[in-house]
């Protein structure tokens, strides 16, 4: 049997106190949404059908990358409402996997044992939580066997004090689904379309109803406000530091580790606190991060050392760099073997060659830097003359002196040495000195301002 995933996606979550719909808000860099589809697609399904409603185009256009079938519910009635809308792409042989956009850390093994179960009948699942308040509860006979769902608003107080709740995830025949869904009645304390009205309805026509727990309870939380979303980064944050550790990353505090994206890592590498990665990174071995460094889409090489509060983006840095700190690597920037980038140096879509040096409060943007180069404190080259970007060009073994302007379109040939405090507008030769300073001059009359 085939199986389609529907997610239903529609709710504002008034209570994230939110303009932005629900399941966009993120969750280790991804929206919660995509989390739930991610898992998804590692079951094999036929379809998935997202129901979307709330803002409109928002979610869809957002996720476009994604590949799903999109269905608007243009009005938000309620749960059953909702899958009826998806019901009409569904094939009549399919299993159908219920699924919550905003519920992004089930896991597929607790999705795969649900599956298991509902072979000819419904798979329901369910967990026990001491304080359910909040949850649908789980009504069994004498004989253990699941009744009905009753929602907390309409329960008794005796019905209140269930403790196994309803996590509205469930598997189900498509035909059977689709029957129960079109009888749905809105006589609630809501006046919706409740689907948990449907296990009332299979126990009536006597259909087994086989009910899974999940693995860990955090699985099945979902999130309804800012400090719910706040505790599963917190959980996702801590499961993934822990399996860094497992592969022999040291964190010096795995509490303050961020991982918003894929961490590929050699051995012995160390990372420090508040340290957050984006996208994909690699490190290489013997890396050491220190603390507060944010890390977008790079490749860092073996024996990489990147000092305290440093940004570096969509670049590759090779073996044996040091970076920072106060230092920022800026997109479409390789920095080669053995290369110092120091404090408050920003480097921009460059090349910096094997060895050379940029320490102290320098920008370099759109400039290619040969070998061994040393390029002094205060140096920026000039990229941007205000409508279009040029390239400075600096050769080998090139000594550029302190608080030095580089003016492009520029050429500095190897060997060459520039003054300290020169504005260079035209090529420098190789292997000479090349200033621009006028005399230095005493003027034995001139008084500093006063204050009037």
């Amino acid at each position: 049997m085939s199986l389609s995933v529907i997610i239903l996606a529609a709710g504002q979550g008034t209570r994230m106190c939110s303009s932005l719909p629900k399941v966009l808000h993120p969750l280790a860099g991804k929206s919660l949404l995509e989390h739930v589809v991610l898992t998804a697609q590692r079951l094999n399904a036929r379809q998935i059908h997202i129901v979307y409603g709330y803002g409109g185009n928002a979610v869809p256009t957002q996720l476009k990358h994604i590949n799903v079938h999109w269905v608007e519910q243009a009005e938000q009635l309620g749960t059953g409402h909702a899958v009826a809308q998806a019901m009409p792409f569904v094939a009549s042989g399919d299993k159908v996997l219920i699924l919550y956009g905003d519920v992004p850390l089930i896991s597929a093994d607790t999705l795969q044992r649900l599956l298991a179960v509902a072979d000819n009948a419904v798979g329901l699942l369910t967990m026990h939580q001491n304080d359910a308040t909040g949850y649908g509860r789980i009504l069994r006979n004498s004989q253990n066997q699941v009744l009905r769902i009753i929602e907390e608003k309409d329960a008794s107080t005796a019905e209140r004090q269930v403790t196994e709740i309803n996590t509205g995830i469930l598997a189900v025949d498509a035909e059977r689904l689709r029957t129960w869904v079109t009888a749905l009645q809105t006589d609630n304390a809501q006046g919706e379309f409740y689907l948990t009205d449907i296990i009332a309805m299979a126990a009536r026509d006597n259909v087994a109803i086989n009910t899974v727990a999940p693995a860990s309870t955090i699985e099945a939380i979902g999130v309804n406000n800012k400090a719910q979303l706040a505790e599963l980064e917190r959980h996702y944050q801590r499961a993934q530091a822990h399996q860094l550790m497992i592969r022999g990353v040291t964190l010096s505090d795995p509490a303050r580790f961020d991982l918003r994206g894929e961490l590929i890592t050699g051995s012995d590498v160390f990372i420090d606190a508040n340290v957050i990665f984006e996208g994909k990174v690699t490190l290489g071995n013997r890396v050491r991060i220190g603390p507060n460094v944010w890390i977008r889409n790079a490749r860092i090489g073996d024996d990489v050392e990147i000092h305290a509060n440093c940004v570096i983006e969509d670049s590759a840095i090779e073996a044996g760099c040091r970076i920072g700190p106060f230092a920022r690597i800026r997109p479409e920037t390789r920095l080669a073997e053995n290369v110092h980038i120091g404090n408050f140096v920003e480097v921009k879509k460059s090349v910096i060659g094997a060895g050379s040096k940029i320490n102290h409060l320098s920008y370099v943007g759109d400039t290619t830097v040969g070998k061994n180069v040393n390029i002094g404190a205060g140096t920026i080259t000039c990229n941007y003359d205000g409508v279009n970007k040029h390239r400075t060009i600096i050769g080998d073994d090139v000594f550029v002196g302190s608080d030095t302007q580089l003016v492009a379109p520029v050429e500095i040939g190897s060997g060459a040495t520039i003054g300290a405090g020169s504005t260079i507008t035209s090529n420098a030769p190789a292997d000479k000195l090349t200033l621009t300073r006028v005399k230095q001059q005493t003027l034995d009359d001139w008084e500093r301002p006063k204050k009037k």
